[in-house]
C-alpha cells in the first residue's frame, strides 16, 4: 500500500500504481483540497486496475483525521469512553453513530476503509496513544469498539483494529524510537488482547500489529513476528482477517533492515498481508524492484473484504436524518480544536 505526493496521480503514480504487488493506496492531509477534488482522486485511483485498488486513509477522530473542511469533525475515542463511565448505553450509541458518521462520510467520496477504530488500552502513559484509546478497561474498549465497528459496518466499511497486541503500555512513540514492551505474556492476552479476542470471534475484518518489542515473548517487535502474528494471532485466536502493517518509514520498523525490501519481505515472512510504504517514495521503489512475492490467493480472498460497500453520494448523505443527528450528537462531546499528528 502506497501513497502519493500531491492531489492528482502523476505518471510517476499511475505506473506505480500499475505494479502487480501495489494493492493499494494511503491518503494523507497533502492529497485533499475538498470534497470534489478528492472524489476525482479516488475515481481516478480506483480506475488504475480491475478489481480496483483499495483506498485507505487514517480517519479515527480528534488528533488523527486527515480530511477537516467539508467533513464532519470527529470527537477523540477518549470522550466516547468518558461517557462510558457514566452510562455504558449512552456511549456504545455514540460510539456506534462515530463509526456510522466517519464511515458514511468517507463512502461517499468514495473511500474503501479507515484504520480504525484503535484498540489500544488507555494507561496513561503513551501520548502517542493518548486520547485515540476508548478506556483503560479492556471490556470497556471491547463493548465501544464493537459498537463502533457496528456503525462502519451499517455504512458500508471494514474495521481494522489496531496496534496488535497493544500500545498503551509503552511511553515511547514507535515513529521515532523502538519502545520495549517488558510486560509477561500473560498480562497482555489478559489485558490488551481481551478486545482482540472477542472481536476475532465476530469477524473483524483486519488488523494492525505494533511496531512494539515485546521482550518477554519475541525479540521482534509484533509486526515482524511471526509468534505474534502467527502463532498468536492466526492459530491461537484464530484471526482469519487481513493483517496490515504499520508503516515501514516509522523508527521502529528499521529493525527489520535498512533497505524497504528487506522491511517488507521481514512483515511478509511474519505474516502481514500488506505492508504500508508511506512517506519515503524510494523505500517504496526499493520494495518494487526488489522484492520477491509469491502470490498467495487466500491474500487475496482475505483483502476482498475490504472493499468499501453501500455507495451513497454526498448529497443523499447530508440530507438524510441519521445524518443530522450523528453530527449533534457528537458535537456535544467534541474537544477543543487540536492540532493533528502526523501519523500513519
Amino acid at each position: 500500500m502506497l501513497d502519493l505526493q500531491g492531489t492528482e496521480l502523476s505518471a510517476e503514480e499511475q505506473e506505480m500504481l500499475r505494479h502487480p504487488l501495489v494493492g493499494g493506496v494511503i491518503l494523507f492531509t497533502r492529497n485533499y483540497v475538498n470534497i470534489d477534488q478528492l472524489t476525482q482522486l479516488v475515481k481516478t485511483i480506483h480506475a488504475v486496475r480491475d478489481p480496483h485498488l483499495l483506498v485507505a486513509v487514517d480517519h479515527e477522530g480528534g488528533r488523527v483525521q486527515r480530511f477537516r473542511e467539508g467533513f464532519t469533525r470527529l470527537p477523540a475515542a477518549r470522550r466516547i469512553g468518558e461517557q462510558f463511565d457514566h452510562n455504558h448505553h449512552k456511549a456504545k450509541e455514540l460510539a456506534q453513530n462515530a463509526g456510522w458518521l466517519m464511515a458514511s462520510e468517507l463512502r461517499s467520496v468514495g473511500v474503501d476503509f479507515s484504520f480504525a477504530p484503535v484498540l489500544d488500552l488507555d494507561f496513561g502513559i503513551c501520548d502517542v496513544i493518548g486520547d485515540r484509546a476508548f478506556h483503560s478497561d479492556p471490556e470497556a474498549v471491547y463493548e465501544l469498539t464493537h459498537a463502533y465497528i457496528k456503525g462502519m459496518a451499517e455504512a458500508g466499511m471494514a474495521a481494522v483494529g489496531k496496534h496488535f497486541p497493544g500500545h498503551g503500555a509503552v511511553k515511547e512513540d514507535s515513529h521515532v524510537a523502538i519502545p520495549v514492551d517488558e510486560r509477561h505474556f500473560e498480562q497482555i492476552y489478559q489485558q490488551d488482547i481481551h478486545p482482540y479476542r472477542k472481536l476475532v470471534r465476530e469477524n473483524l475484518a483486519a488488523v494492525m500489529p505494533a511496531h512494539v518489542i515485546y521482550s518477554r515473548v519475541d525479540s521482534r517487535p509484533a509486526g515482524f513476528s511471526r509468534r505474534w502474528l502467527h502463532d498468536i494471532l492466526r492459530k491461537q485466536l484464530q484471526f482469519q482477517g487481513v493483517i496490515f502493517s504499520d508503516d515501514l518509514n516509522m523508527h521502529g520498523a528499521s529493525v527489520a533492515g535498512d533497505k524497504f525490501s528487506e522491511r517488507a519481505a521481514a512483515a511478509i515472512g511474519a505474516g502481514c498481508d500488506i505492508v504500508l510504504a508511506c512517506n519515503n517514495r524510494a523505500g517504496a521503489i526499493d520494495i518494487l524492484q526488489n522484492f520477491q512475492y509469491n502470490d498467495d490467493p487466500v491474500t487475496h480472498a482475505r483483502i476482498a473484504r475490504m472493499h468499501g460497500r453501500h455507495v451513497i453520494s454526498r448529497h443523499e448523505l447530508i440530507a438524510s436524518a441519521r445524518w443530522h443527528f450523528a453530527v449533534s450528537q457528537l458535537q456535544n462531546i467534541l474537544d477543543e480544536p487540536s492540532l493533528e499528528l502526523k501519523l500513519s
